[in-house]
């Protein structure tokens, strides 16, 4: 697709910004350095609260690594955004004269092409969607390449044989991280098996005790929380069986049983894509990097897992980046497509107990 020229316009004094956009969550304008009718205008925009973990954090970590990394830049969010109040919310922004709005949650996909055929001087990005336009791209981690890592120091850590896995919904995404969790740990564990507790929701701190207490009633020794919270973790070490989280490290709230955490480190894309734009350089594709760009991690280790694990998991680690090491290898996925592997993963790998429910 042929990259797209984009409008300059008049930068906005700030304060003309703050009180137009005071309706849209919490805003908070950070500079980087520079400023007047050159400066290019980064907008992000949060679907939650900004906490100290999880998937907002993960964002906001992007977003001020950009901000400290340019001085061309000027970058604003705005947090705490439901997804059907966000199309004013964009608007807003693009009338205030924003370069790039990124929005960050897959509920703002139809909101975002809306607002985009309405601005098509302007540049919109959306994480984890289906759709792009002539000025809106798309993005997302190969996450569940941390989540086989992860499931490989499962396979070695547990002594029952039985993982678990608290999720949120049964979307692509998740039934693809349940897939590689349990992949990874048949892979040093043929053994190896996961159940999975679904809550219908991405935070629900009292329903993810619950889940972890209830999979470790049931023989659960290495339970991974795709949640939000950091609850789930923090009731693993209350039972004394492993955790591993999700997005950001969650090492301090976890305890002493904290494995591991798959990791989302947006900095490499956001930069890029700031940069793509303000070179005129920008092109509406979809950008699905894995552990070889960064986008992808894994945490460092919690204090209880041994050095040799953490060494396999290294090793493995290293493999994928280089690409001798497929996470679907010897699967029923195997060959299929990146747009096979994002929109149509809608079943379990052997290894996984039960099935997938109806969504």
């Amino acid at each position: 697709m042929s990259s797209k020229k984009l409008t300059r316009r008049d930068a906005i004094a700030s304060a003309g910004a703050l009180g137009a956009l005071g309706l849209a969550g919490c805003s908070q304008l950070s500079g980087g350095g520079g400023g007047g009718s050159e400066q290019l205008q980064a907008a992000f925009v949060y679907q939650t609260n900004l906490g100290d973990v999880g998937w907002t954090r993960a964002h906001e970590n992007g977003r001020q690594a950009v901000d400290d990394s340019f001085d061309w830049i000027t970058t604003e969010y705005s947090d705490g955004v439901p997804g059907n109040e966000v199309r004013s919310v964009f608007e807003q922004y693009a009338n205030s004269g924003y370069d790039i709005i990124y929005g960050c949650t897959t509920e703002y996909q139809d909101p975002m092409l809306q607002v985009a055929e309405e601005y098509p001087d302007i540049t919109f990005e959306h994480c984890n969607g289906f759709e792009t336009a002539e000025n809106m791209g798309r993005y997302m981690g190969k996450f569940y390449q941390g989540w086989y890592l992860c499931g490989v120091a499962a396979g070695h850590l547990t002594e029952s044989d039985t993982l678990g896995m608290v999720v949120p919904i049964p979307i692509p995404q998740i039934i693809r991280q349940i897939n590689a969790f349990t992949i990874g740990a048949r892979t040093v564990n043929e053994d190896a098996t996961t159940k999975v507790r679904f809550l219908n929701g991405w935070a629900d701190p009292s329903g993810s005790r619950q889940a972890v207490n209830a999979l470790a009633d049931e023989g659960a020794d290495a339970i991974g929380s795709n949640m939000v919270t950091p609850a789930a973790l923090q009731a693993a070490t209350e039972r004394e069986v492993y955790g591993f989280g999700v997005n950001t490290s969650m090492a301090e709230q976890a305890g002493e049983y904290y494995a591991t955490a798959q990791i989302n480190n947006w900095e490499p894309f956001y930069k890029e894509s700031a940069k793509a734009v303000r070179n005129d350089e920008w092109t509406p594709d979809f950008q699905w990097g894995g552990l070889e760009t960064g986008i992808v991690d894994v945490d460092s280790f919690g204090p209880n897992v041994p050095a040799d694990v953490a060494s396999d998991v290294e090793a493995k680690r290293t493999e994928i980046e280089n690409g001798e090491r497929s996470v679907w290898a010897d699967t029923k996925f195997e060959g299929w497509s990146d747009s096979e592997l994002f929109s149509d993963v809608s079943s379990y790998v052997e290894g996984v107990e039960g099935s997938v429910p109806s969504s």
